[in-house]
């Protein structure tokens, strides 16, 4: 019994024991990492956005990804964009033609080049002349935006909730989490 015990105590110390070091072998990492940008993973809500407004038969499924990352380099919520466009021009569906204007801005009368450049417009100017100013939410931008609808914020509310919800029921999309 006492070989086995000193059998036992030897094996741990000899396992638990730090080693000797002798010399110092250096470790260096790189400090640049590859990322293949083609196998990234695409942002979940620019594809919950395509699906969304996929739904709604939009023009501007095939710009989801820019109007999220749009939103986020300006600092706006990015279902905004979005649930004002479905206000205006039921999402891109009752516009005038050519104009790629689906937010009524400057009450309709503006023409963009194409939906990427009003997008980017339409951030912008939500960040600079409401957000800035201390209008942060749909609601103290309604009437600056809208005047003199009662219900304008109240239909973009109702739309960025259906994205939100949408958001968490579409199947398309999976977390995998490792």
């Amino acid at each position: 019994m006492k070989k086995i015990f000193a059998i036992i105590i030897i094996t741990l110390i000899y396992f638990f024991m730090p080693a000797s070091v002798f010399g110092q072998t250096p470790v260096s990492q790189s400090s640049a990492h590859y990322i293949n940008t083609k196998d990234a993973v695409p942002d979940k809500r620019a594809v919950v956005l395509k699906n969304f407004l996929k739904k709604y038969k939009s023009p501007l499924e095939k710009d989801a990804e820019t109007i999220v990352k749009t939103a986020d380099e300006q600092g706006i919520p990015w279902t905004w964009i979005p649930a004002i466009s479905g206000v205006e021009s039921t999402f891109c569906q009752a516009i005038p033609y050519n104009s790629y204007n689906c937010w009524g801005w400057n009450n309709g009368a503006s023409s963009f080049k194409d939906y990427n450049e009003a997008v980017t417009v339409i951030s912008s100017s939500l960040k600079k002349n409401y957000v800035d100013r201390g209008a942060d939410t749909i609601d103290k931008i309604a009437p600056i935006y809208a005047p003199p609808s009662h219900t304008w914020a109240y239909k973009v509310n109702y739309f960025i909730t259906r994205l939100e919800s949408f958001e968490k029921t579409d199947t398309s999309v999976l977390s995998i989490s490792l």
